[in-house]
């Protein structure tokens, strides 16, 4: 049986050829092979060190830093886009069922600070998110209404997670609802949060995870 590449690396000979006489190179002649054997095993090495290294980064708990704001499609962090550009009127002429079934209609919220939360329960960045709302809700309630979007969960899934995580602001069924996700989008991905002023102008669209304070920055800045 054949050793793997790296057994030749670090024996510094072909054992293959070392272990058959007559199957190597006459005596006296170069292996033309060996430098690409040599190559292949030093590429595979640098790709599983590279590995090894990426591993290393994901440091939090739950593979990912919290607190770091994530990059966005561009590989920059996108706080807003063309659609939602800050001090532009935002899009609350929708009305969206609860999970309970309740018509909520976003408009009535005016006159208070808005924090749409497009989210997923399948989305663990998103859970991670969820008691800092639940927090700046309970500490902010009478100037802000946390807004939970649920991307493609259905009013069932909704109930059992909310009722887990003890969510306290409402929570809108966004399956289904196309119309409303492309006034808000492009989503590249989830967690995405739109911050909405009183007056009911778009402050900032953030793409990705943000931490409480974060969260508490921007909102304070409204109030």
């Amino acid at each position: 049986m054949e050793k793997e590449p790296s057994d030749v690396v670090a024996s510094g000979h072909d054992p293959v050829t070392s272990s058959r006489p007559g199957s190597g190179p006459p005596s006296g002649e170069p292996d033309v092979a060996a430098p690409a054997r040599r190559h292949t095993a030093w590429f595979s090495m640098a790709a599983v060190a590279a590995a090894l290294v990426m591993l290393s980064l994901l440091s939090g708990p739950d593979g990912f830093d919290p607190d770091a704001p994530p990059p966005a499609a561009d590989g920059s962090t996108a706080d807003a886009d063309e659609n939602l550009a800050a001090g532009t009127v935002a899009p609350l002429d929708f009305t969206l069922k609860d999970m309970n079934g309740i018509d909520v209609r976003l408009a009535s919220f005016k006159g208070k600070v808005i924090l749409i939360n497009f989210w997923a329960t399948w989305c663990g960045p998103c859970r991670v998110e969820i008691p800092y709302l639940i927090e700046l809700q309970r500490e902010y309630g009478e100037d802000l209404v946390v807004l939970g979007v649920s991307i493609d969960d259905t009013a069932e899934q909704l109930m059992p997670y909310a009722t887990e995580m003890s969510v306290n602001y409402p929570l809108l069924v966004g399956n289904g609802r196309q119309d409303f996700q492309d006034a808000y989008g492009p989503f590249w991905g989830i967690p995405v949060t739109v911050f909405v002023t009183r007056d009911g102008l778009i402050h900032k669209k953030h793409s990705g995870i943000a931490s409480k304070a974060q969260f508490e920055h921007e909102i304070t800045s409204l109030l």
